[in-house]
Formats: structure tokens, sequence, C-alpha cells
């Protein structure tokens, strides 16, 4: 079989780290011979090389290239592209990791779309990624429709004879940012990228020391010596004037204008600061015209222009303003409808823990002049961002626990301007609610097993921040019960640590609320057993009750439907009266009975098989082992929540 892809792994001292980017690839749904995985040893002095060779000796599919080191991954990428037969290439961090189903479904994108690039969604575990990108599918993105300029890592899909044609191939040495360079230049020349957001594709990964490249104190110099080689592609293949603005503005955004604010400026020793700064100051006026800056959000410009003006006083000065700001959003209402979670919050902005307010004169302008000190920086800012409150935005996502995979939720919002004391002064809040359904809230896919956790996101002025959705300290929180929805058993639930929103799928048991049955809600008419249990249903939904007695068991098919008279649902089943015989039977319930492995959830009730019918009673108490065995599990089961 021709090979499709070529997995690309530039590994220089892993350790550990690169046993999940291994397994990962082993575990591709491809076809193992329409795949192969070339790791290029750039010169390793752990026990990596021969761990490689072991892989290659027991697996076809895997190539070991050893070299000498060569200081950066730029050459083992090289070498990796030319010994590569697959029609793609994708390269591969050796610390991070590929979802199972990546190269299968980012290699039918492309041929799909005809790519010649595929940037497929990325999940950061402990590392920033883009996330706007990756709102909705893309199959035929551009630098102006989409902001691509945002993802120039080289975790990506690049069609070999692209590559070949245009003699693209990543700068090498000792350099920062080499993939900066090739990236533009593909996104500049490509005749399609494709954007894949529905799966996640690449775990990009920090290691628990922190060791990966990118996070290394780097010289200022060499840095932005390497960073105008981005910008020179940017100039090679674009014309002056909006566009070539707009890429430009994601390097002054990102690379300069970021590093100068807040927590992150602040905290660097004072003589790199000012190194920094300086190296960031000779850009900003070498390569940067007025346009550049000028498209940047209020807070942005801010900084950039007193980068400009060479103010690092000032600079710092705002940023001790700025670090001081964080987003809070409070809870406002949690209930099911129709099988969909309705999250309602409040989000706005606090600093020094109370409400920024925002002054109500000006603003809305490009800042033509650097502000004369801090005050005025802030005037500006508060006066623009109000005037562009209208373009304020709020979301909802949610976040797998486990891999930090995450997705937009859908949202209705409101813009509020709330006045305060001081008529000049308003607070902005952003009112939202959004629909989580189980059934589609993963990129279109029903949530899987987990924990996931909710996560607010507000655009608003020149901040882009997120927060866990919490309530205010001594407030209620909003309760909603358990479902049983598109196959599984989710639980909306406040977590004991940060008092936060999370999702139960699968997992809970005890705190389904189940345990508040009693015998007195049980009827048992003609041998037909109702109950109502404090579990939502989008609607009849067929479940199955397991009856156990003295070593026997008996299966039983019920149904849960929605409650006719209030919150929860009725559970409803014919029992097999001649089979039970005069005794006792435990109840458990198992709410997704058709799934590969259900679960069964022990209910607080025995059923009673006499000669005057079947009546509930209490179960009977266990034994003091299992009562020890039960309080461990609960126990365990809380904490991991």
């Amino acid at each position: 079989m021709p090979v499709k892809v070529s997995v690309i792994v530039p590994v220089y001292n892993p350790g550990a780290y690169i046993e999940e980017c291994v397994s990962s690839l082993l575990r591709q749904s491809l076809p193992p011979d329409s795949y192969e995985v070339i790791f290029v040893d750039d010169g390793s002095t752990d026990d990596t090389p021969g761990r490689l060779d072991e892989l290659a000796a027991e697996h076809p599919r895997i190539t070991v290239l050893h070299q000498e080191n060569s200081g950066w991954s730029g050459k083992p990428r090289n070498v990796g592209v030319e010994a590569s037969r697959g029609e793609y290439v994708m390269f591969v961090d050796n610390d991070d990791h590929l979802g199972d189903e990546a190269l299968e479904r980012m290699y039918d994108y492309a041929v799909a779309n005809d790519a010649d690039v595929v940037v497929g969604k990325m999940a950061g575990q402990g590392r920033g990624v883009p996330v706007e990108l990756f709102r909705d599918n893309h199959p035929r993105a551009t630098v102006e429709n989409a902001p691509l300029i945002d993802s120039l890592t080289p975790h990506k899909m690049f069609r070999r004879a692209f590559l070949d044609r245009i003699g693209l191939r990543f700068p090498e040495g000792r350099r920062r940012l080499e993939d900066h360079v090739f990236v533009t230049e593909a996104y500049l020349r490509a005749g399609n990228v494709s954007v894949l957001s529905d799966y996640v594709c690449y775990y990009h990964v920090r290691r628990e020391d922190a060791s990966n490249a990118g996070f290394q104190r780097f010289d200022p110099v060499g840095y932005f010596k390497n960073l105008r080689e981005a910008l020179d592609v940017v100039e090679r293949y674009t014309e002056p004037g909006p566009l070539r603005d707009r890429l430009f503005r994601r390097w002054l955004r990102v690379e300069m204008v970021e590093r100068m604010r807040g927590k992150r400026l602040l905290g660097l020793p004072a003589d790199y600061r000012k190194e920094l700064f300086r190296e960031i100051h000779s850009v900003v006026v070498e390569r940067f015209g007025p346009g550049v800056a000028e498209g940047l959000p209020p807070t942005q410009q801010v900084v950039a222009e007193l980068i400009a003006a060479d103010r690092l006083d000032a600079v710092e000065a705002f940023a001790e303003w700025e670090a001081g700001i964080v987003l809070k959003a409070v809870p406002e209402g949690l209930h099911w409808v129709d099988g969909a979670l309705r999250v309602s919050f409040a989000a706005e902005y606090h600093s020094g823990g109370a409400p920024l307010t925002f002054a109500a004169a000006g603003g809305g302008e490009p800042l033509r002049t650097a502000p004369e000190n801090v005050t005025e920086a802030i005037a500006r800012v508060s006066a623009d961002t109000l005037s562009r409150f209208g373009t304020a935005a709020a979301d909802l996502l949610l976040r797998r626990r486990s891999s930090a995979a995450q997705y937009f939720q859908p949202v209705q919002f409101t813009r509020e301007t709330v006045p305060t004391e001081d008529p000049s002064r308003f607070r902005l809040v952003l009112r939202a609610t959004a629909a989580v359904d189980p059934a589609e809230a993963a990129g279109g896919a029903a949530l899987t097993g987990g924990l996931w956790d909710a996560v607010v996101r507000v655009r608003l002025g020149g901040w882009t921040k997120e927060c866990r959705l919490a309530p205010a300290r001594g407030a209620e929180r909003p309760t909603a019960p358990a479902a049983v929805t598109a196959g599984h058993v989710v639980l909306p639930y406040w977590t004991a640590r940060h008092t936060s929103l999370a999702l139960d799928v699968d997992r809970a048991s005890r705190s389904l609320g189940l345990g508040r049955l009693t015998p007195e809600g049980v009827t048992v008419t003609g041998g037909l057993l109702s109950v109502p249990v404090p579990l939502h249903v989008p609607g009849e939904t067929g479940v199955s009750l397991r009856l156990t007695a003295k070593g026997r068991v008996l299966e039983v098919r019920g149904t849960l439907a929605p409650a006719p008279d209030g919150p929860g649902s009725l559970l409803s089943a014919a029992l097999p009266v001649a089979s039970m015989g005069g005794t006792i039977w435990r109840v458990a319930l198992a709410p997704v009975p058709d799934s590969p492995r259900p679960r069964v959830l022990a209910l607080p009730f025995a059923l009673h098989s006499g000669a005057q019918g079947v009546r509930a009673r209490r179960t009977p108490r266990p034994g003091p082992l299992r009562r020890l065995v039960r309080k461990a599990r609960a126990l365990f089961g809380a904490a991991r929540r």
C-alpha cells in the first residue's frame, strides 16, 4: 500500500516523555502499512537511541536515523523530510502526542479539500494553543479569511510534493523561530490550507520540569534577529498594505507587546527586562508602520505606543495596573431543557477585589501618540474599552480534565452597561446562557466518560481572559440533577476544591441522588413497579433493573419517563412476580443498559415478594467489612472529582 503519511519526530534527550508520543503513533487508526514514523535522533545522550532502535526492530513502520547534535529541530526535520515516502508529512515533537484518529482524519480532510497544509485542532496540556482558530472547521482557509497566523508551530500536515515544488525546508542550526519562517511561507504559498476543528489531533504538552525547549529563557538579540527573518518572509510574499500590517500585527502582539504586559513582564529580572525591551523597541521602530499597531485592541495599542516611544518606565507602571485585572464569572442558573444543560452566568472584569469601572468620555479612535503617563494610559484604555463594548463577547467551553481537549458551546449573550455611584463611570457586564447538549458537546460528537470543567472566556477591550465558573463567596450555587441523555449519565456538580462547575460523565454513583429514595416512595400495583427518581430524561428512556437474591439474578426491562408534575423522572417496570418467590430482592438500576459496559447503580430499597404481593422495604444493612469498603470507595470517588 502506498504510504499516505510520514510522521517525522526530531528527538533529543526526551527521557520517559517520548513514551506517550510513541504509544499514540502506534495506536493510529490508519492501517499500519499506510503510514510510517521517522525518528531523527539529534545526538541524544540519554538511553533514547537504544530505545528507538528496539522499536524499529519490532515495528516495520518505524525508521530511526541517528546524527550528531545540530543544536535545534530544523535539521532533524529536514533530514526526516528527505527520508520520507509519504504523500504528506506530519511533524510531531518528541514530548507531544497525537489523538488516535489524527492521521486518518487529517489525511482524509487533506484529500477531500486538495489541501497543501492541514492544521489539526490542538489541545494544550500546560501550554498555550490557539483557541479562536479552532472554533469551526475551515476547509478553505487563508491568512485573509481565518486567523491562521495565530498557529505557527510546525505540528501540521504538509503535502510533500508542495514542499519540494517550492523548495521549502526549515532553517537549520542553533536558532529560534525556525518554525515561524517555515509555516509562514507555507501559508502564503499554499494552494489551499484546511483547518480541522472537530477532533483534537495534537496534544501540546508541557513537561513537569518545564524543560521543553520553548520554555527556556532566550537571548533577546538572537531571538529577535531570527524573528526578523519571519517578517522578511511576509514582506517577500505580500504587498504593503492592510494584509501585511495584519500579519505583522501577530508578531507585534504575541512576541513583543504580550511580553511587556502584566505579571509576565514583572516576573522578569530587571536587567533581562531592560535587554528584552531594548530589542523589542528596535524591531518596532525599524519594521512596523503605524497601521500595524492601529489594529490592536486598546490595551495592546497603549503598550505598543509606549514601546515605540522608548518608555520602559511607563510600560512597567502600566503592567503593574494590568496585573491586578482578573475575570470573574458567577452562575445565575442551571437547569435541563430537553436533554441539554442550560448554564446561565454573568461575567465582568475585577480589580482590587471590586468590579472594574470604565470612563464614559472619548475612545474608539486609534492612538496616534504615546500617553504622557500611566494615568493617561489607563484613562485611554478605559474610555476606549467602553466605546468598543459592542464588540465584546462571552463563550463557554467544556475542557476535558484528563487531556485538556476543549470545545465551544452554543452561547447567547447580552451586554449590559451598569451605572455606578460615579455618573461618569460604568461597569461592563456580559450575561450569557450556554446550551450544553451532551449528545454533541464535543465538537459535534457526544461527551465521553470522564470529568469536564466549564470555562468562561471573555473578549473585552484589550483583554481575552478565561476563568472557571464559580459562585461569589457565600452565594448560593444553582444545582441541577443528573441526567440520562445521549446514552450517558451526566452529573453537573460543583468541585470541592475550587467550587467551580464541572460535569461528571459516566462516573458518579452515590452522588446521583438515588440514595435519597425511600421505600415509602415506591409503589407496586399488579406487579407494576413505579418509583420517582431524581434523574432528568429528555423523553421516555429504556433502562434495566437488576434484582439479586441468594445468588439468583433477574434482569427486568423498564423505562424512565419525565415526571408529569415536577423535576426528575418516573421509573416504571413490570416485575416478574411469578419468578420472584418468597424472598427479599436487592434492586439496582442500569440507566444505559445497552452500552458496551453498562453501569449498575444500587438503589436504597429492596423488594419483598410474599403472599401479599411485592412490597418495598429498606435494604438490609451490609456487614461491617462491606460498609468499610463502601466508605473507602465513596471517599476515593470524591477525592478524584
